[in-house]
């Protein structure tokens, strides 16, 4: 094969089709166990998922469905193939993608250094269950100093305590960006100072494998809701992690335990999606380009929050330049009037879909104060610049003018 580009290899790496009838796609692998050649080939495929020696060359054969699946393993080697990584694991969901890397990380008594704001779902996770067993939650936020934070986890001993940094960017719903390479020099400098291993964890949702790559900038691992870009239709829940091989080892081990794999249909979906999310992302982002042109010159919108806008800041700008290839189709915008004006336009929208979850072909659009993020304290969100005026846009797949149009009529309702 000569492809070299992901959006070429999406259409056949890791499939032979002679194992399958000659089949063009793979098909649903729908079983529970595999029948083993011989007992000699089942003593080694074992002793493989258990790590352990084996006689033979490494074989890879297949055993039961919660450990490996020829549609899961179709789509873990194409989803590493978006970031150059070394290794992929899918879920059932980005939650289970989430929480599964947090419990491989971290045990009680560890430190866990979050940003914010995040998903309403990861501040939940960490406020309400790390805690609850001991793990200690320490937030910064895109204007955190990271050298300044170095020192002062040094200087108290904290960072002997720091085993997973983990950050959400672009932030769901303010698209703040936050510095890759400066969390990857703390992380080294934590290192430095434990003499421990200090995981850095991205989740890369927004961004998507296009345009952000958080592995070039020193991440061990990237994590998707896979139900959300590299879905792209709605239709099936999932979730990602691609990283490196040592991290998606602590990873995979601790998911075949659980048992929170995705599913062989879920695998075949997102197989069949993967194929095009370059041009379903790509014309997504070119759409929300043009969508927020629109809304900076609305006067009834107050602010729009959207990765590279010189409204964001000088920082922030030279953030989007250095780490992302593209501004993605996620906008946050706020309007005047506050809550009873975000509901009157959110209650007169009609092409977009009035909805939680991002990244599918339709678009949607919600209120994060009170919905995805009703769990984040008021007080926290005011700080966050996450306010009662904000509606959360997720430009899909429609007709530039005709989303502009149902946005434009909307916000005349407050005007």
């Amino acid at each position: 094969m000569n492809a070299k580009h992901p959006e070429s290899l999406m259409m056949s790496h890791g499939y032979v089709p002679e194992w399958s009838e000659y089949s063009v796609k793979p098909p649903i692998f729908m079983t529970s166990t595999f029948a083993f050649p011989n007992a000699e080939s089942g003593k080694q495929f074992f002793a493989e998922a258990y790590g352990k020696p084996t006689d033979g060359e490494p074989h890879g054969g297949l055993i039961y469905s919660r450990l490996n699946n020829p549609n899961l393993q179709i789509l873990e080697e194409r989803l590493a193939l978006w970031e150059g990584a070394e290794g992929a694991a899918v879920f059932e969901s980005g939650m289970s993608a989430i929480s599964t890397v947090f419990l491989a990380y971290l045990k009680p008594g560890d430190t866990l250094l979050l940003s914010n704001p995040v998903y309403g779902g990861t501040h939940h996770f960490a406020h309400h269950y790390l805690t609850s067993i001991g793990v200690r939650i320490i937030h910064f936020t895109e204007t955190t100093d990271l050298v300044r934070l170095g020192d002062e986890l040094i200087a108290s001993g904290e960072a002997k305590r720091v085993r997973l940094i983990h950050v959400e960017t672009p932030a769901n719903p303010t698209n703040s960006l936050f510095d890759l390479k400066g969390l990857n020099d703390l992380r080294l400098r934590i290192q430095d100072a434990s003499l421990e291993r200090c995981m850095y964890s991205v989740d890369n949702t927004y961004m998507g494998p296009l345009w952000q790559k958080p592995l070039d900038f020193g991440a061990d691992v990237s994590i998707y809701s896979a139900t959300k870009y590299l879905s792209g239709h709605s239709d099936l829940i999932a979730g990602a992690v691609v990283g490196s091989g040592e991290a998606i080892t602590a990873v995979k081990t601790l998911r075949t335990f659980i048992g929170n794999m995705a599913s062989p249909f879920t695998c075949w979906l997102l197989s069949r999606s993967i194929e095009t999310l370059s041009v379903r992302m790509t014309r997504q982002t070119e759409t929300a380009k043009k969508v927020v042109e629109f809304l900076c010159t609305h006067p009834a919108v107050s602010r729009v929050y959207f990765p590279g806008l010189e409204s964001q800041g000088v920082r922030q700008v030279a953030l989007f330049h250095a780490q992302c290839s593209e501004p993605g189709a996620m906008i946050s915008f706020d309007v005047i009037g506050g809550e009873s004006s975000a509901f009157k336009v959110l209650n007169a929208l009609k092409l977009v879909k009035l909805a939680v979850s991002l990244g599918s072909n339709e678009s949607l659009a919600q209120h994060p104060y009170h919905m995805t993020h009703a769990d984040v304290p008021d007080s926290e969100k005011e700080s966050l610049n996450l306010t009662d005026s904000m509606i959360r846009l997720s430009v899909g797949m429609e007709h530039p003018d005709d989303l502009i149009a149902d946005l434009d009529r909307a916000l005349n309702q407050i005007v």
